[in-house]
């Protein structure tokens, strides 16, 4: 026979520590780079009936062991399936453009890949966020840096990546003044995390950036609309 429930003891659940051990499960603890063309897959609610594709940039093996494919998209490194915004893109899956093949989850030399790097390379956790990782920019990226007051966006070329400890991705960016010699590779001195001196930093492919360079009054429209500047914020000359 049931315990009636007035009469069984009281279970405290603490929401908030269940959801700091979920968010640690999804933490991100290595990265391989997507040297071989596969592709995000998505779709916008304006053409439902129309697939659009995106080159990853990266797959991420996360502490639950699920590997995800990673993708710059607004203002971070993003795991495609976070991808769920009818506006701005709902993930599909993934595609091999070569075979054009739609899948759903990673292939699996990436899994064995991420998998016996992270057991290679088995970092020691400390309560200091700590540098794990750095991987190479290979897709043109760049970011719209967005400063306090009056400052006026710049455009920069994304040069690396960086994962830290705490499953944190940070986009590598030059200090042209600190420039040296060229080309600018990971781990050159002018390089810093995007983050730590940028308000906002949102992401954009290469041709999309070339656009903005070439002040292209459609573009410019529809990035005014998307970031919202704040008053007293100007547009990159």
């Amino acid at each position: 026979m049931g315990i009636p429930l007035s009469h069984r003891p009281a279970r405290v659940i603490d929401l908030e520590t269940m959801r700091q051990r979920l968010q640690a499960r999804r933490r991100l603890i290595r990265l391989a780079p997507e040297l071989d063309g596969l592709e995000m897959v998505y779709r916008l609610a304006s053409s439902p009936d129309t697939l659009y594709g995106m080159p990853l940039l990266a797959w991420g093996l996360r502490e639950d062991g699920e590997v995800v494919g990673m993708v710059p998209w607004m203002e971070a490194l993003t795991p495609c399936h976070r991808l769920d915004d009818p506006e701005h893109g709902s993930f599909v899956g993934y595609r091999d453009p070569e075979t054009e093949e739609l899948f759903e989850q990673a292939p699996e030399h990436k899994v064995f890949e991420l998998e016996h790097a992270a057991a290679y390379f088995d970092y020691e956790e400390t309560e200091q966020v700590t540098l794990i990782q750095q991987i190479p920019e290979t897709q043109g990226t760049h970011a719209l840096c967005m400063d306090e007051g009056d400052a006026p966006w710049q455009l920069k070329q994304v040069f690396g990546w960086r994962l830290y400890s705490d499953g944190g991705v940070e986009a590598l960016l030059a200090d042209e003044r600190l420039v040296e010699s060229t080309p600018i590779l990971p781990g050159d001195p002018c390089l810093y995390p995007g983050h730590s001196r940028h308000r906002v930093v949102y992401f954009f492919q290469r041709q999309i950036a070339n656009r903005i360079r070439r002040e292209d009054p459609a573009t410019l429209e529809a990035l005014a609309l998307m970031v919202m500047p704040e008053p007293g914020d100007t547009p990159p000359g």
